[in-house]
């Protein structure tokens, strides 16, 4: 049992350290060292947590010729090499860290996973050197990352030397980005210091087990030097994922299957093809039958009518949800996450409402902040560093107009959205599924194909919004409406949208399901017709496509291989 798990009077029962509940130990070793009673997590050791999450008969230790030095020949109560003797000797391990290839569910990963019982898991030379070498390998066999942490911080021994593993551990993350390697970061309690402010922290995804700690101060320096009282739950993974510093809080027995998600988006694509039949997809507005304007907007309104979470359920196999901006914030009004769309792996974001009031206001109505359009860029520059498609679904009034909106930096994160999606080098195909309302909606849609559903609006601003600017009267929406030209018919003959996806009778939401079998089948035509191009083909038509929205009428042409 490990250290943090106390035994009790009896070897066969084991006292929980957070909930003092004594619990049967085979029980609480069937339940992966969770209290059953407060689901407290107790430490694993690295060997422990390989045995919990990599499949079996598939660990291949990666043998590294690393050894610590004590090069100040350092002594505190202890001589530094007295330490690491003792360390070595009470955890069986050479160093803090143990790096592996491996399989999750059969999916290939190499992993390196600290051990806080040695030295606090402190990063030094020799773990530094180690996480560096296990992300060297990751890029030579082109194989996901895996990075298990838990460390009280740098290695105080070791100086300024342990200082620079933070930099040298996040320089070789770098490469890995370049390179397009997905790497996937399970904080677990806790960490501190130089690991989360280096690789624990620079990783595409980020999950945490529930109440796991992480932060570059910890609680005990902030009260010694500053004098600071810290609030309830500070530092952990529920705050760190309601501030959007990390992407998901998953409990220890779904790590497994979380992470099996995360690598299969990683995984070789099987070319797909649709099956032959027509695409339903309008391209000549002519075919549109149109509605009353005012009648139109009522009905993209409609809280019946899918959301992007119900598309997302009938379109995206394995979605993993992944939340926050990295910078302090998540906007539960935009949603995204990774996938897999007929078996292409696809990043997924759209404006998330809502169908009873309190998913209304829990959203916000699908009115972003500047949160969400940061989430959403992270998430599109995912899909740009591993090469696969992005999928956007559009229904909002708009951005969120508020004071903390305008102070966070709305109109700077809706440009940012804008400049990143002219330039990403994947696919990017969007649709409005009800309301498209001004740049709230745009910030999600420059796109290679931009589709509409038959029964959605889009537009510069609302109704309302006009008539009370124009006209001094936001009774006069409906005239508004009608002025606009936000119909698909008008977006259509306007070029503002490449195709029109035809609604059930009654809209789609009186039949959610055969509203999501139309949007399956033109999303799978669009990327049929998309993937076949190159990144600079795909960057130069994108922005010919909106280059000749609002010209003069002579044909302008972006040359491709221009980005090249």
């Amino acid at each position: 049992m490990p250290a943090s798990v106390q035994a009790a009077t009896a070897p066969e029962w084991t006292a929980c350290p957070r909930c003092r509940a004594l619990v049967y130990t085979r029980r609480l070793e069937r339940n992966l060292l969770v209290c059953p009673e407060c689901q407290y997590h107790a430490r694993l050791t690295a060997p422990e947590r390989v045995r919990q999450l990599l499949d079996p008969g598939s660990v291949e230790p990666l043998s590294f010729a690393v050894d610590s030095e004590d090069h100040l020949r350092f002594v505190d109560t202890r001589p530094y090499t007295d330490r690491l003797y003792s360390a070595r000797l009470s955890t069986g391990l050479d160093e803090g860290v143990l790096c592996l290839r491996g399989r999750i569910d059969g999916h290939p990963v190499v992993a390196a996973v600290m051990d806080f019982r040695f030295l606090g898991g402190s990063l030094g030379a020799a773990v530094g050197e180690m996480i560096t070498l296990a992300a060297e390998t990751a890029l030579a066999d082109r194989t996901p990352l895996l990075l298990v942490t838990a460390s009280g911080g740098a290695r105080m021994q070791e100086g300024a030397l342990s200082l620079m593993q933070m930099a040298k551990t996040s320089q070789a993350l770098g490469r890995l980005d370049e390179e397009g390697i997905l790497t996937v970061s399970l904080v677990t309690d806790p960490t501190y210091g130089g690991v989360a402010a280096s690789f624990a922290t620079l990783c595409d995804v980020i999950i945490a087990e529930p109440r796991a700690r992480l932060g570059f101060a910890g609680p005990r320096v902030i009260r010694q030097t500053i004098r600071q009282s810290l609030p309830s739950g500070f530092q952990e993974a529920e705050s760190l994922l309601a501030n959007g510093l990390v992407d998901d809080v998953v409990p220890r027995a779904a790590l497994r299957p979380a992470l099996a998600r995360l690598l299969a988006f990683a995984a070789p694509v099987v070319p797909h093809r649709r099956a032959s039949g027509a695409v339903p997809v309008i391209h000549d507005p002519d075919r549109l039958t149109d509605e009353e304007p005012w009648a139109t907007v009522q009905r993209a309104r409609d809280t019946a009518r899918p959301t992007t979470l119900d598309y997302i359920g009938y379109l995206i196999d394995g979605f993993q949800e992944l939340r926050g901006d990295r910078s302090g914030g998540d906007c539960p009004a935009i949603v995204g996450g990774i996938g897999r769309f007929d078996g292409q792996p696809v990043v997924v974001i759209g404006h998330q409402k809502g169908h009873q009031p309190a998913d209304l206001i829990a959203r916000n109505f699908g009115m972003a902040t500047p949160a969400g359009y940061r989430k959403a860029v992270r998430l599109m520059r995912l899909a740009a560093k591993v090469g696969v498609p992005v999928l956007t679904l559009i229904d909002t009034p708009g951005a969120y107009p508020g004071v903390e909106a305008e102070a966070g930096g709305q109109a700077v994160a809706i440009a940012e959205a804008l400049r990143l999606m002219a330039a990403l080098p994947v696919p990017i195909v969007a649709a409005v599924t009800g309301e498209g309302g001004s740049g709230g909606a745009l910030a999600l849609a420059v796109a290679n194909q931009v589709l509409m559903l038959s029964g959605a609006v889009y537009s510069v601003i609302s109704p309302e919004g006009c008539a009370a600017i124009l006209w001094d009267d936001p009774a006069a929406a409906p005239r508004a409406a009608s002025a606009l030209g936000l119909r698909a018919s008008d977006l259509l003959r306007a070029g503002i949208v490449d195709g029109v996806v035809p609604e059930p009778e009654g809209g789609a939401q009186a039949d959610p399901l055969a509203a999501a079998a139309a949007l399956r089948a033109a999303f799978a035509a669009a990327l049929e017709d998309l993937q076949p191009l190159r990144p600079d083909q795909l960057i130069a038509r994108r922005r010919s496509r909106f280059r000749r929205l609002g010209a003069p009428t002579q044909e302008i042409v972006i040359v491709e291989g221009a980005n090249r």
